[in-house]
């Protein structure tokens, strides 16, 4: 006993104080050195469990009685105090409360944590559809109705599941909390925990009189049509989110999201790679040989390109601006023309005396296959 610090100095507190500055004192103290908050801080914890070693003794008016006249040995196991040496005993009436207000704010823990979740504003799902579009709308952007299925706050109760003119009642099992305290006894001691109330299902109210449109939900599920805009620019799989155009959220909480995922139909002449579109043009021989001027496929319609004589079978030419716009906003990309030659099929006697004579003049060597006789 003699290494163990004064439970008063612990919490800070003078000889004598009462239950509201004990658990005020206690309270500072957790959220100074919980080890949640204090990850790997061996000091933290050893001062978070001398806390609650303290506070269970003095917040228990038996407890602090023997431990004001007789100090330590006043609640040591061989006096029948069953603190475990001055530890903790595994009560956790008041420190429930008191961890749920430590914790409130992370959305979990103890007691009262999980009732403001279970009660307070809840945002709405998000709903998620797939849309498709054509590689020119996606490009320019377009406006396009979508049919959905949400869950909207009900008209005719405005959410509150009662009938109009009344109004529910308070569960009177966890006084609106939404849970109740469920007790245990362990080889530790007795144990805690919360869990939904069965009385009022978990709500903290009792409905008598419910709303005939919802039945008392407070939503019902509607049909709707929105129109969608779609921005230009916008690549297949990418997703446009409507806010607030969800699930309505519960408890006063706002709605969730609508998400667009669109599709975009492949194009049967332009490929895209980010805001850069690519296609191809096919040239003949002599086109290529002697240059010409070609009509090429835009998205803003044909436009000639020059094509250079002596070009050869894959080359590249660049239209500037002429690609998909940045779903951002910016310049647009570019377009990319690849030429292809093509050779001449079915050619007559004249077309093929003439292309050996022009072979001939360049030392190219044909040999054609002979044609069987007969």
């Amino acid at each position: 006993m003699a290494d163990k610090r004064d439970y008063y100095e612990v919490l800070g507190l003078q000889k004598g104080a009462g239950e509201d500055e004990i658990k005020k004192a206690y309270r500072k103290v957790a959220k100074e050195c919980h080890p949640d908050l204090h990850p790997g801080d061996k000091e933290a914890e050893a001062r978070f469990k001398e806390a609650n070693e303290a506070y269970a003794v003095l917040s228990d008016p038996d407890k602090k009685a023997r431990y004001d006249q007789f100090g330590f040995a006043g609640v040591d196991p061989s006096y029948g105090a069953g603190a475990g040496g001055g530890g903790f005993t595994g009560d956790f009436g008041d420190l429930g409360d008191i961890f749920g207000d430590i914790f409130g704010a992370f959305g979990g823990g103890f007691g009262g944590a999980r009732q403001a979740s279970r009660n307070g504003p809840r945002r709405g799902e998000s709903l998620r559809v797939r849309l498709a579009i054509s590689f020119e709308e996606a490009a320019f952007g377009c406006k396009k109705d979508v049919n959905i299925t949400r869950v909207d706050q009900c008209p005719d109760c405005k959410g509150s599941g009662c009938e109009a003119g009344t109004t529910p009642e308070i569960c009177p099992d966890c006084k609106g909390s939404g849970t109740v305290y469920v007790q245990r006894r362990t080889p530790f001691g007795v144990m805690q925990s919360t869990s939904p109330c069965s009385k009022c299902g978990g709500t903290g109210r009792i409905i008598h009189s419910p709303c005939r449109r919802c039945r008392g939900a407070g939503s019902v599920r509607v049909q709707k049509t929105l129109n969608v805009n779609i921005p230009a620019g916008i690549d297949d799989g990418e997703t446009v989110s409507l806010r607030g155009q969800g699930n309505a959220g519960a408890n006063g909480g706002p709605a969730g999201d609508l998400l667009v995922t669109v599709s975009v139909r492949p194009s049967p002449t332009f490929q895209r790679e980010g805001s850069n579109i690519y296609v191809t043009s096919r040239l003949s021989f002599v086109q290529a040989a002697l240059g010409t001027e070609i009509q090429v496929p835009t998205l803003d319609g044909a436009v000639s390109l020059n094509i250079p004589e002596g070009t050869q079978t894959g080359a590249v030419f660049r239209l500037r601006g002429k690609g998909v716009p940045s779903v951002r906003g910016g310049l647009r990309g570019d377009q990319f023309v690849t030429v292809e030659l093509e050779t001449p099929k079915n050619l007559t006697s004249k077309q093929k005396e003439l292309l050996r004579e022009f072979a001939a003049t360049t030392g190219d060597k044909v040999k054609e296959k002979r044609k069987r006789r007969l």
